[in-house]
């Protein structure tokens, strides 16, 4: 199992930030290895990626969601078998920290060779910043979902 960890500090407000994200069907504007996102439910997405040159497609469920702190998810078919946490932090009312957590299976020679060079965390960390750039150009969330997914006791 592979896995990566990288944060960037946004400076938009953390709700900004975590309301953004909710909108799964932008990652496309700024996540560079995403094609597209279709929003099936409010716990369900089908995703079509491009990993390595391969286009691939998978479906993910969204395990636990909290507002303003987490959004963790796992793949649950298709092509691409991983799972992740997105944790939002605030530092001030006007700026916050993204830190992304990705574990996932590479499946070919291209994949575990780009893993084992890093390509992989230079990739997440440049969409980080691709994040951070579109969401303080644009400086609110063009949507949001408030919604609790998961260890309602929090």
């Amino acid at each position: 199992m592979t896995q990566t960890t990288a944060s960037v500090d946004v400076d938009v407000p953390v709700r900004t930030a975590y309301d953004q994200w909710t909108q799964f069907e932008s990652f496309p504007q700024f996540l560079g290895f995403v094609e597209s996102v279709t929003q099936l439910d409010d716990t369900h997405t089908r995703w079509k990626v491009k990993i390595g040159g391969a286009e691939r497609e998978f479906d993910a469920e969204i395990t636990e969601q909290h507002p303003d702190e987490r959004v963790a998810w796992k793949s649950t078919s298709g092509e691409v078998d991983h799972a992740g946490v997105v944790t939002f932090h605030r530092l001030s009312d006007t700026t916050s920290r993204v830190t992304v957590q990705l574990d996932w299976i590479a499946e070919n020679l291209t994949e575990k060779v780009g893993a084992a060079l890093g390509v992989d965390d230079r990739a997440i960390e440049h969409d980080l910043r691709n994040f951070k750039a579109f969401i303080e150009d644009v400086g609110n969330a063009d949507g949001g979902w408030r919604g609790t997914v998961g260890r309602e006791a929090r």
